[in-house]
């Protein structure tokens, strides 16, 4: 379940605000106690908010691909990797492997990109000079319990 965001929720409480002024002009007469007016515009403006955010377009899906990238200088860090490869198109996440004992980097990592932008990236930058070294580049091999290809929403993005 999603949970509203900080304007839906401003929105809701003047929507409850103005619906309690309204209920209580309109059901003036039936002397009806404060809490349950307000209560009874809360509800008004749920449903208005409701109706308002089922029109709007959900956050698109986007089917990504990770690929390994292998021959990195040692130097290279992941926000240097992520530029070059955010030339091809839309990175999700960058991760450069690091040896457990010595903390030193193992010259290849893993980029996550846009399905779309993957195979693009392949083919620019497999066999192509970075930093005084020819990247290796291609689709990663997926583990036995992971799914081919798995889905990430656009706001979902690692650092």
């Amino acid at each position: 379940m999603k949970l509203p965001d900080q304007k839906s929720l401003i929105s809701s409480v003047i929507l409850a605000v103005i619906g309690f002024v309204i209920v209580n002009f309109a059901l003036s007469s039936l002397q009806l106690s404060h809490a349950l007016l307000f209560g009874a515009g809360l509800l008004i403006g749920g449903v208005v908010i409701a109706a308002m955010s089922s029109g709007d377009v959900e956050e698109a899906e986007v089917k990504t691909k990770t690929l390994y990238v292998g021959n990195l200088p040692y130097r290279a860090n992941e926000g240097v990797v992520r530029a070059l490869f955010e030339e091809q198109g839309k990175v999700f996440n960058v991760r450069l492997l690091k040896d457990k004992n010595t903390g030193k980097r193992r010259g290849f990592g893993f980029v996550e990109m846009a399905e779309l932008d993957a195979d693009n990236a392949i083919a620019k930058l497999n066999d192509s000079e970075f930093q005084q070294r020819t990247l290796k580049v291609r689709e990663a091999k997926q583990k036995q319990d992971d799914e081919s290809n798995s889905f990430r929403s656009e706001s979902d993005q690692s650092a």
